[in-house]
């Protein structure tokens, strides 16, 4: 039972939270966690134990999302071209995307790469060394491409967009 407090007697935050809450607040039955002094290793133990429940957190701890990211966590990586590929675009478009199979040198796992802008299919040899990048989506797929999460940004050491321009050459081998 609530009595009733008056001036000095009721302490500075029960004041604040009669304010705040109203007098609701007092009834501390049935919220389910332990208060008092001693509880705050059974509180922080709580919740360590259901962060595991968020799949943020989880995603974050486990690291399996770093494993199975053929970059590792890095932003970029170096590949060599096994085989160039025609990709069809997803319904409602009507287009082959020009993309390449990569073999990624720091692990060995293949990736299908996209090569961007028009006739840049033409500066990408097989067994060329290529630069690969996301595509900016986080690990998604772009756009009407299926499957395709990784664009190639580099080819023999040459940006792909300063032999598009006819900026640089690609050198030869």
């Amino acid at each position: 039972m609530l009595r009733s407090l008056v001036g000095s007697e009721m302490c500075i935050r029960d004041r604040y939270q009669r304010r705040v809450r109203g007098p609701q607040c007092y009834n501390q039955m049935g919220s389910g966690k332990p208060r008092g002094i001693r509880c705050a290793r059974k509180l922080r133990v709580h919740r360590r134990e259901n962060r595991w429940a968020l799949k943020a957190y989880k995603k974050k701890h486990l690291g399996t999302a770093l494993k199975c990211n053929p970059f590792g966590g890095s932003s970029h990586a170096k590949g060599i071209v096994t085989e160039k590929v025609g990709i069809e675009a997803k319904q409602p478009n009507s287009a082959i995307r020009k993309s390449a199979r990569v073999q990624l040198i720091k692990n060995g796992k293949k990736v299908t790469a996209f090569v961007p802008r028009d006739g840049c299919l033409n500066f990408v040899e097989e067994n060329d060394e290529v630069l690969v990048a996301g595509f900016g989506r986080s690990g998604h797929a772009k756009g009407d491409i299926p499957g395709v999460r990784f664009k190639i940004v580099k080819v023999a050491g040459v940006g792909l967009w300063a032999l598009f321009k006819e900026k640089k050459e690609k050198p030869r081998t």
